[in-house]
């Protein structure tokens, strides 16, 4: 008996043991995981130099991780934190899709209506032919609209923003017939912003505000800047000389429906919750958030096996499913990635605009997952702008060394060592040569916008600040040029007896 008694007792201890055991098991193994996560994210901003990043993760209905690192504003040295604001970009358009669905749900429109229904003026045509586009082929990004519409937004602040964003493509061909491939053009997302002002009669922002994120608890979101009642939102960026600079963009007001809501970790928590069946308020429907996850699969993949749904990619990876869609702006970047069978999601916010974004974005959702990363992304526009720095330190020593050769022949000049020459046949010729070479140079940067299709502005805009920086020097030292060869060609030396 006493014996019985006392493997009793052993078997409870045990099992006591193991039960408090496993938890700091798992706590364990979430720190591990937590430390590498934090090493990579300040790995990757460090790299990128970008000023501040903002993560989120969440995981069967709760946020199992959440930080802010570096800077919100780097000058006043605010550090980011889960309530620090940011554009989010395109990860916008998963809000546009819902709220069309959500609509066509109320039968208020149907995704299979011709866009022209809802704005009668939006005839667009393919080889000179009127082409029925609905809306379906607007939220998959099959309606035939190119991808370099993106580059006639205007800018604009005015009310009916929108409609002139929209009204640009009237003078502008679709590239190819609608519902025949997928071609990504953030502008199909404005046409949707359009319609849903035609459907309710009410402006975008105001609706998006009342009717999709109030009710899902987004009450720190907006709906463009013009909405933004904070001081929680953090400066913009982008890489110039290679490290970041401030900037302030246009605005773009008819862009909000496609890219422009404003939000922090904290909401973006709640958003992956609900499109991951986790939300508790049930004021969205849930079968919507799953239609919202559906892919079309009638055209070719836009990536490899990734096809596009309302507003998220969809992209099978070692037989699992992953929902995502990255967000760039001139100054902002966001990514949002979730593992509906995991109910596992993870958001990043960054102030600045970059592909590391993104690669982090990934980073960290394999490294929740357990898996191993490598290290070894790279930006566009970084490299761009590592090339044009050193660009202009080489024209800027150009410029110098003209100068010290002009300031050289006018000292001579002075000295009467230099006088002025009539031209003859052969300084007729060289001057000839002189001026075509600047011409030339100066109308490549003229005409640069039309042989490569980005207007200045855009190009501005979107690109790093060491191309106006370049651009300005190229001019400079063209004219400098310039006037040394013309102090040559009308100057000669005299000959000393």
């Amino acid at each position: 008996m006493k014996l019985s008694v006392r493997l009793c007792m052993l078997m409870i201890a045990m099992i006591l043991a193991v039960s408090g055991l496993t938890p700091k098991i798992a706590n364990a193994e979430s720190s591990e995981k937590i430390q590498k996560i934090e090493q990579f994210v300040e790995e990757q901003r460090s790299i990128s130099k970008t000023p501040g990043i903002s993560v989120v993760i969440v995981e069967k209905g709760k946020t199992v991780y959440q930080k802010g690192f570096g800077y919100a504003d780097v000058k006043a040295k605010t550090p980011v934190t889960s309530n620090t604001l940011f554009e989010i970009g395109s990860t916008t358009k998963a809000f546009t899709g819902l709220a069309i669905l959500q609509l066509e749900k109320e039968g208020l429109l149907k995704r299979s209506d011709d866009v022209r229904k809802y704005i009668p003026w939006l005839e667009l045509k393919y080889n000179g032919e009127p082409q029925t586009i609905t809306l379906n082929q607007l939220l998959h990004h099959t309606s035939g609209i190119a991808s370099n519409s993106i580059t006639k937004i205007p800018e604009s602040n005015a009310d009916n923003a929108l409609e002139l964003t929209v009204r640009t493509l009237l003078n502008q061909q679709l590239n190819r017939k609608p519902g025949s491939s997928c071609e990504y053009a953030t502008i199909n997302y404005d046409i949707l912003g359009l319609v849903i002002e035609s459907v309710t009669k009410q402006p975008y922002d105001v609706y998006m505000k009342k009717q999709i994120l109030e009710p899902i608890g987004m009450k720190e979101s907006f709906v463009g800047m013009h909405q933004v009642q904070s001081t929680e939102m953090a400066s913009g960026y982008k890489i110039g000389f290679m490290q970041e600079q401030p900037y302030t963009p246009p605005i773009y007001r008819g862009n909000i429906p496609a890219g422009y809501l404003i939000s922090n970790t904290n909401d973006i928590a709640k958003w992956m919750k609900l499109q991951l069946g986790n939300d508790s308020s049930n004021a969205i429907d849930k079968q919507l958030i799953q239609e919202s996850h559906i892919p079309d699969q009638s055209v070719e993949p836009f990536d490899k096996d990734t096809y596009y749904a309302s507003g998220w990619g969809v992209m099978k990876k070692s037989e699992k499913q992953y929902i995502f869609h990255a967000g760039e702006n001139p100054t902002f970047t966001s990514y949002f990635i979730m593992q509906p069978d995991e109910q596992l999601g993870v958001a990043i916010l960054s102030n600045m605009s970059t592909s590391f974004t993104t690669a982090i974005g990934q980073g960290v959702m394999d490294l929740w997952e357990g898996k191993n990363i490598t290290n070894n992304h790279s930006d566009r526009n970084q490299k761009l702008d590592k090339f044009l720095t050193i660009m202009c330190i080489v024209v800027g020593c150009l410029c110098l060394f003209f100068i010290l050769l002009s300031l050289g022949i006018i000292r001579k000049l002075v000295r009467k060592q230099r006088v002025r020459t009539p031209l003859n046949a052969k300084r007729i010729l060289l001057l000839s040569i002189h001026t075509l070479i600047v011409a030339a140079i100066l109308t490549l940067i003229i005409m640069f916008p039309e042989i490569s299709g980005l207007p200045w502005a855009f190009i501005k805009a979107w690109g790093p600040t060491t191309i106006p920086v370049f651009i300005y020097s190229i001019i400079a030292v063209s004219i400098i040029y310039y006037l040394f060869g013309l102090l040559l060609v009308f100057t000669k030396k005299i000959k000393l007896n």
